[in-house]
């Protein structure tokens, strides 16, 4: 009964540590070494053209709720800041991409700058201020 307790226990603070882990990484933008044109290789999977200024790359799934509060925040941001373009991306259908560009979980957003490079990323659902400080440091 003494073991139970203890791994039921060491169970509650390997789930809270994995949370707080989480709620601090979650949603983040963390600057990206640039790489030859990001956009060249997004391009073939949007119909959308880019920002003048910046591009917002959001790769998601159908059934990933956090996706569609991206999806809301980032086009809600697009349409607050002239010249900024957001261009969401089905991860299913683009494997070969995904896997070229790193991506590991939905959603993904990419901040681009005006010359197709990427400046930085988040994984997780990122705030609104989150994506405005991204785009901030994007265009200096």
């Amino acid at each position: 009964m003494t073991t139970g307790l203890w791994i039921a226990l060491a169970a509650v603070l390997v789930a809270l540590a994995f949370g707080g882990y989480r709620a601090r990484t979650d949603g983040r933008f963390r600057a990206h070494e640039a790489e030859p044109s990001t956009w060249a290789r997004v391009a073939p999977a949007t119909s959308t053209p880019p920002g003048e200024r910046a591009t917002l790359v959001q790769f998601s799934t159908a059934f990933c709720a956090p996706c569609r509060v991206t999806r809301r925040t980032l086009a809600e941001v697009a349409d607050l800041v002239p010249g900024v373009a957001h261009v969401e991306i089905d991860a299913e259908q683009h494997l070969q991409l995904v896997r070229d560009l790193g991506i590991v979980r939905t959603p993904t957003t990419l901040v681009l700058d005006g010359g197709g490079h990427e400046v930085s990323r988040a994984a997780g659902a990122p705030r609104r201020e989150q994506v405005i400080a991204a785009l901030g440091a994007a265009a200096s």
